[in-house]
C-alpha cells in the first residue's frame, strides 16, 4: 500500500462527501436556522460516540459565535441530566444511523419538556428523522475507512453541517469581531480583539513633546529621557505639527550636519501619522508595520489637534499582540 496515495484517497472521499452534501442543502436548512433564531432558549447538542464528539465541537462553535449552546450526553440525559432542557430550547440530535438507542430514548422527554428538535442523520427514513421538527441530511455515499466501518466521511459531513449552521446563525445575528472578542478574552486572539490603544499608550508627562522653537540639543534630551526614540513637535496651541526620531538625528549627525543648535521646527518631519485612542492596538501595529515606524501619537478623536498619548511598538508586542 502506498501511504501517500491512501491519504489522498481518504481526503478525496471526504471532499466528495462534502461537495455532495452542499448540493443537497435546501429549505430544511433555512427552517433549522429560523427555528434557532426564533427560540427564546438555548441550543443543546446531543450524540453518542463519535457523533457525540462532533456534537461537542458544534456546541462549542455555536457558543463562541453568539448562539448560546452546550452539549448534553444522551446517556447522562436518561439518568437525570434532561433537567438541563427547558421549554423553548432547541435540541440538535445527532445519529448517523438515526437509530441510536440512547438518542431515541430521550426523544419523548424532549417533546414533553416543550423543546424543539433538529435531527442530523445519514438516514432520512430513520426514527430520528421522523421524530424531529427539522431534519438535516448528512448522509455520505461511502466512508473513507476501507472497511466501511469507522466513522470518517460521515463525521466530517456532520461537523461541516454544524459549522454551516453556526456560521449562518452568526451572519443572521450580525455577529461582529467585537462580539467574538467578548467570548475570547484569553490568549493571543483575545488580546488582539479586545486590547485598545488607550490600554497600552503612554500618557501625561510620559509623552515626549517639544515646542517648535525648542533647540535640538534640548529635544535630544527629551528623546533620551522619555525612552521612546521619538519626540513630537507642537505649535504654541499644543497642536502636533511634526515628529523627530532618534534615527533622524543619528543619520544627520553621521552626515556631519551641525543640528544641535537648530530649532525643532527646522528638523522635524511634517504630517506625523496618528491614531485614535479607541482604535484596536492591532490596528496601530498594522500601521507601524506598513510604514516601518515604531510609534504613533494618539488622539482623542480625528479632529483633536493635540495628542493625548503615544504608543510604541514594544508596548504592543509586550502585550502579546502580533
Amino acid at each position: 500500500m502506498n501511504i501517500i496515495d491512501e491519504a489522498r484517497r481518504v481526503i478525496r472521499v471526504e471532499a466528495e462527501a462534502l461537495s455532495a452534501m452542499a448540493e443537497r442543502i435546501d429549505v430544511s436548512f433555512e427552517r433549522a436556522v429560523d427555528l434557532i433564531l426564533r427560540s427564546p432558549g438555548r441550543v443543546i447538542v446531543s450524540g453518542m460516540g463519535k457523533s457525540g464528539l462532533v456534537g461537542q465541537k458544534i456546541a462549542s462553535t455555536m457558543a463562541s459565535t453568539g448562539t448560546p449552546a452546550f452539549f448534553l450526553h444522551p446517556a447522562e440525559g436518561i439518568h437525570g441530566d434532561l433537567g438541563m432542557i427547558m421549554k423553548g430550547d432547541i435540541v440538535i440530535a445527532i445519529s448517523n444511523s438515526g437509530e441510536t438507542e440512547e438518542i431515541l430514548k430521550i426523544l419523548p422527554s424532549i417533546k414533553r419538556l416543550g423543546a424543539h428538535m433538529v435531527g442530523m442523520s445519514g438516514n432520512p427514513a430513520s426514527n430520528l428523522a421522523r421524530s424531529c421538527d427539522v431534519f438535516l441530511d448528512v448522509s455520505v455515499a461511502e466512508e473513507a475507512c476501507p472497511l466501511g466501518l469507522a466513522p470518517t466521511a460521515s463525521t466530517t459531513a456532520t461537523l461541516a453541517m454544524g459549522d454551516a449552521l453556526a456560521v449562518a446563525l452568526l451572519v443572521s445575528r450580525g455577529f461582529k469581531a467585537e462580539d467574538f472578542a467578548i467570548f475570547h478574552p484569553g490568549g493571543a486572539l483575545g488580546k488582539k480583539l479586545i486590547t485598545r490603544v488607550e490600554d497600552l499608550m503612554h500618557e501625561g508627562a510620559a509623552v515626549p513633546l517639544v515646542q517648535e522653537d525648542t533647540l535640538m540639543k534640548e529635544a535630544l534630551f527629551v528623546i533620551t529621557d522619555k525612552g521612546l526614540g521619538v519626540t513630537g513637535v507642537c505649535d504654541s496651541t499644543g497642536a502636533l505639527k511634526g515628529v523627530i526620531t532618534d534615527g533622524d538625528l543619528r543619520r544627520s549627525l553621521e552626515k556631519g550636519f551641525d543640528i544641535l543648535n537648530q530649532r525643532a521646527v527646522e528638523i522635524m518631519k511634517h504630517g506625523p501619522l496618528r491614531i485614535k485612542r479607541s482604535e484596536l492596538a492591532a490596528a496601530a501595529l498594522q500601521i507601524m508595520e506598513q510604514r516601518a515606524i515604531t510609534s504613533l501619537f494618539v488622539f482623542e478623536n480625528d479632529g483633536s489637534p493635540a495628542p493625548c498619548g503615544i504608543i510604541h511598538l514594544h508596548d504592543i508586542l509586550r502585550a502579546g499582540i502580533a
